[in-house]
């Protein structure tokens, strides 16, 4: 009878063991995309069973013990599964924080119609529900522009990171948010911001070149000095975007459709920003060149590349045509 008492008793460490052994150290989990949501405040022992609920570990028991031993704290966020892993694994990744996000990359010079199309395509939201808030939500950036009707402009061009759930308001005041940092960095906060991110959104769609963005600033305060008209075409192109009508080329009928943000009809600046300007615009803006250039064109056929530059009428002339030309050449290649 002792012997069945102590083969029994052996058989149950060793089943304890082997189940211990396959808890810890056998990778187990999902063979499929599996997600699991862990809420700020969240007990441990909650955050076990929600694992051992959803197959992410073989053990709610096995997770307690492993955090006895191991400690540390538990980040709240949610939490991307895919493949089998050992408890350990599964754990750290819960300590280090590893949230899962989807990632969307504003480039310098987007507008909001450009944003929202990246938000899209990201899986972050629809087109037309993140352009709606932009557009409607001018209040998150009155602490920098009291005037500020919607957000262009003031989205700042950056790679952001944000979860699945996250709401076009949330987005929208991340982005805001990275702005202002950028904006106290520039020391922007104490000069004309709504005139200064104006100007800044016309040199960042006008040219490419870093190097160019303080001579097109002053090409364009020298013509407002002088009360000319600006006479921009990303202007007219907003303008267009804004009525709903552009198709990718300006058209005569744009150039004289009556717009606040057609600078070809109306002196002085648009009525505010026409994309969302990089660093080097603001700067450009608030620090531009000192010239009596009145003019400028591209150099060569090729749009994004360098622009020549001039102080009269003639000059600019000779530059257009030198630009036409370049243009002619290039299709009869």
């Amino acid at each position: 009878m002792r012997r069945v008492v102590v083969l029994v008793a052996i058989c149950g460490i060793l089943a304890m063991g082997g189940y211990g052994l396959y808890a810890f150290e056998w990778a187990v989990g999902p063979s499929a995309e599996t997600f699991v949501e862990i809420a700020p405040g969240t007990p441990s022992r909650q955050i076990a069973g929600e694992l051992a609920k959803r197959g992410i570990i073989a053990s709610r028991y096995a997770f307690a013990v492993l955090r006895l031993v191991r400690g540390g704290t538990l980040k709240a966020g949610e939490y991307r599964f895919d493949e089998p892993r050992k408890l350990s694994a599964v754990y750290e990744q819960i300590e280090r924080g590893e949230v899962y996000t989807l990632t969307v990359t504003i480039p310098e010079g987007a507008n909001l119609f450009d944003v929202a199309k990246r938000v899209q395509a990201a899986n972050l939201g629809s087109y037309a529900g993140f352009l709606a808030a932009a557009q409607r939500d001018g209040a998150l950036a009155h602490g920098l522009d009291p005037q500020a009707r919607s957000l262009e402009g003031y989205l700042f061009p950056d790679t952001y990171h944000f979860s699945r759930s996250a709401t076009p308001e949330q987005m929208l005041r991340a982005m805001v948010r990275r702005f202002g940092q950028e904006a106290a960095l520039l020391g922007l906060a104490g000069a004309d911001v709504r005139r200064v991110v104006t100007l800044a959104s016309l040199v960042e769609r006008e040219t490419p070149i870093d190097a160019e963005r303080p001579l097109v600033a002053s090409v364009l305060l020298n013509r407002l000095s002088r009360g000319m008209l600006l006479e921009t075409d990303p202007t007219v192109i907003y303008a267009a975007m804004l009525a709903g009508r552009y198709r990718g080329t300006i058209y005569q009928r744009d150039l004289a459709a009556e717009s606040p943000y057609n600078t070809y009809l109306h002196v002085g600046l648009p009525p505010g920003p026409i994309c969302n300007p990089g660093a080097v615009s603001l700067r450009a803006a608030m620090e531009p060149a000192k010239t009596r250039f009145l003019y400028f064109v591209a150099e060569g056929s090729d749009p994004q590349g360098r622009s020549r530059f001039a102080e009269t009428l003639e000059e600019h002339q000779r530059n257009v045509a030198a630009y036409r030309r370049a243009k002619r050449s290039l299709g009869a290649r």
